[in-house]
This record gives C-alpha cells, structure tokens and sequence, in this order.
C-alpha cells in the first residue's frame, strides 16, 4: 500500500479517535450529579408540588443554572491542581482547631446527606417489598458498601458506569409520569415568576436549594476529577485545556439531566397530587399516583427512588471519606467509616420519624453548609496562584460572589423565620 494512503487513512481516523477520547472523558460530573436526583430533592420538589403547585419551578430552574457553575469550578480545581477541595483546603488551614472546625460542619452536612439518602432507599424498599424501614436502612447502607468497593478496587470508570446506569433508571422512574398526566404550560409558566407566599414556601425554598447546590457533592466532585485524570499510567495524558473543555460538557449533560429530572418531579406533583391528602409524604404520593396514574406509573416512581438512595448514598459516603482525607489526613477503613455515618439515619428510622419530613429537614440543613463549601470554591478558583492561567475570569468570579450571596441571603432568611416563628 502506498505510502500517502497510509498517511491518508490515519488522518480520516484522527478525528474519529479524537471524538471517541472525548466521549472517554466524560462521567465524574455524571457520577456527581447523582447528588443532584437523591431521594431529598424527591422529597423537596414532589412537596413543593404537592403543597404550592407550580410556584417554586423558578426555584429548581434557578437553583440548577447555579449549580452549572458550581459544579464546573469544582471539577475545574481537581483537574488543575490534582488536589480535591478538601485537600487544598486542609493544606491552607494551618491552625489545628479551625480545620478541625471545618471538619465538624462538613461532617455534619455529609451525615445530613447519608439521612436522605439512607432513608429514601428504605421507604422504597418498603413501598416495592413492604421490608420494614430499619431494615431497608441497613440494606441500604450495606448495598453503598458494595458499590463502593467497585471504586476502591477496580478504579473510577467502573463505578462511574454503574452510576451512570442507577441514573438512567432514575430518569426513567421520576419522568415516566409526565408522559401519561402532562402538567398545565401556563401553570409552568407562571412558576418561572420569582415569588413566595409565605414561611412554608421559604423553607421548602431552601430545601430544594439545599437538595439541588449541595456541599459534598462540591467536596466529591474535585475528587472524582482527580482520581479519574490524574493518573500517572497514562503514557498520553490529555492537556489540561483538553479536559477543562470536557469536563464543561460532562458538566452541562449531568446539569441538564439533573435539572430535568427535578422539575419533572415538581411538575408531576403539581400537576396530580396539589390538593390532594397526604402526598405530601412520599408514601402518600406513591399511594395517590397509584390511584391517579396506575400502578405501573407508582411502581416506576418506587424503582426511580431505589436507584437514587443506592447510587446517591455511595457518592454521599465517597465524599465523606474524601472530607476526612483531605481535612485530616486520616484514612480509616472504609467499612468502618460507613457503619459510623449510617447510625444517624438508622437511628431515626428506629425511632419513628416521618420519613418525609426527616428528608426535607436533611435538606435544610445541608443549605447551611453551602457557604462553607462555596465560598472557598470560588476563592481558590479565582486565585491565579491556585489554578495559575485557568483561573476564574472576573465575570465568572463576579456570578460566584453573587450565588454565594443569593443562597446565604436565603438561608439568613430561613434562620429568621424559623426563630421568630414567622
């Protein structure tokens, strides 16, 4: 064969190589953005729907334009630097006790995430099987393990695939419904008004909010990142440009299917449970989407909240790990570690909380620890001496400040409300 065929052939083949790497280079975002479909925004959004029908879809809209942002300065910093958030941070907190203190609060909000989580995947144990809920609970966590397990043993890529495949089924369970019981366009429209009613409209605000930007998916996304591009096998590492543009698609894909999904459940509870008794638990939501759509479409929805507590909770105690790692440089076996953060959820589970309110209140609280999380974010990715050339540009850095703001001005307000009484 001639050698300007030869030549020719592997320049026809270069893009194809080309656009199969950058599909390759997609998934952490992906894996990440789970956080953003776990069984606290199914609690949030279907309440929302449920109690104030379309009103706060400009809430979820908001809410995920955010967290496009966030997300990608998250990534952003794994990749340039090599280190997770908690790492940088655990190195830039020289006094002991205040990175001890930083340690506690993201501790917390990690334990608030395993609740949602925990929780979500035991009530839908309960509503496919009829399994008690402490023990759906501990199956729960003890399926987090495993997959888990899939990460520490065989590398990213395949826990990022069987994420990957938890979301699909996800996205079909939660979305399945609009297809049979389509909600009201000018009820949509109207949502996108920025308003409230009143001190129940805020809280669940915040909660979604809480659900949607949340802190240890902050903290696991610069892990992921890393531990996905960071390794120093690959005898052909793509540049660093190269990833930064992947990780804005990889981040835009995970941001669009997370956002879709949220507003689908929103609008599926507006459209057929406002008014309604009862749903605004998920039990009674499953029972009146029974009734109202069938049981095919409550089914779907039962399956749709089992992949999210199990793939949610795996990345939720992934993040914990990494939180203690990176703050205190203390790696303690991960079996261990799990048992330790189930005991919160199990314990309310035992105890007989309403599995509803446990997970919108979980959702609170993680909104709380937003500015911990967010704050640094955008202060070390605006640092040209953290991230040198890729640092934020002013207008990015400005849109930071003012999400940072916006949800600490949110939650200001919750604090007030909720201490007044009002």
């Amino acid at each position: 064969m001639p050698k300007s065929m030869t030549i020719a052939g592997a320049d026809r083949l270069r893009p194809l190589r080309q656009r199969t790497r950058g599909l390759w280079l997609l998934g952490p975002a992906l894996v990440a953005g789970v956080a953003y479909l776990d069984p606290g925004n199914v609690a949030s959004n279907m309440t929302a729907g449920a109690r104030y029908g379309y009103l706060l879809v400009w809430v979820v809209v908001a809410g995920n334009i955010m967290a496009w942002l966030i997300q990608y300065l998250s990534a952003k910093l794994g990749v340039v630097t090599g280190q997770s958030l908690p790492e940088v941070l655990g190195s830039r907190i020289r006094n002991r006790w205040a990175r001890r203190a930083y340690w506690v609060q993201a501790e917390l909000v990690a334990m608030a995430t395993d609740v949602a989580e925990v929780i979500g995947g035991a009530v839908a144990l309960q509503l496919l099987f009829g399994i008690p809920l402490l023990l759906g609970g501990a199956i729960t966590g003890a399926v987090s393990i495993t997959l888990l397990m899939v990460q520490s043993r065989r590398g990213p890529r395949p826990f990022e695939l069987v994420i990957i495949s938890l979301m699909a089924i996800i996205v079909i369970g939660f979305v399945a419904g609009l297809f049979v019981a389509p909600p009201d366009p000018a009820g949509v429209a109207s949502g996108l008004l920025p308003r409230f009613t009143d001190s129940g409209s805020v809280l669940l605000a915040a909660s979604i909010l809480g659900a949607t930007i949340m802190p240890h998916a902050i903290y696991a996304h610069s892990a992921l990142s890393r531990d996905r591009f960071g390794d120093p096998r690959d005898p052909n590492p793509p540049s660093i440009r190269t990833l930064l543009t992947a990780t804005r698609w990889d981040v835009t894909t995970a941001m669009v299917i997370a956002g879709s999904v949220n507003l689908a459940i929103l609008l599926l509870a507006a459209a057929n449970l406002a008014g309604v008794e009862g749903t605004d638990s998920l039990e009674g939501a499953h029972t009146a989407l029974a009734e109202g759509l069938g049981p095919v479409i409550a089914t779907l929805f039962a399956v749709g909240l089992l992949a999210s507590g199990l793939a949610s909770t795996s990345v939720g105690a992934y993040a914990g790990a990494e939180i203690m790692h990176g703050l205190l440089r203390v790696r303690i076996p991960l079996l261990a570690r799990r048992l330790v953060t189930l005991i919160p959820a199990l314990a309310i589970l035992a105890a007989g909380v309403d599995p509803t309110l446990a997970l919108v209140l979980s959702q609170v609280v993680l909104s709380f620890g937003i500015p911990f999380a967010l704050i640094p974010l955008v202060t070390l990715t605006a640092q040209r001496r953290t991230l040198r050339e890729h640092a934020n540009r002013p207008l990015t850095t400005a849109l930071g400040i003012l999400f940072s703001a916006l949800l600490i001005a949110l939650n200001a307000t919750l604090l007030w409300l909720v201490l007044t009484g009002a």
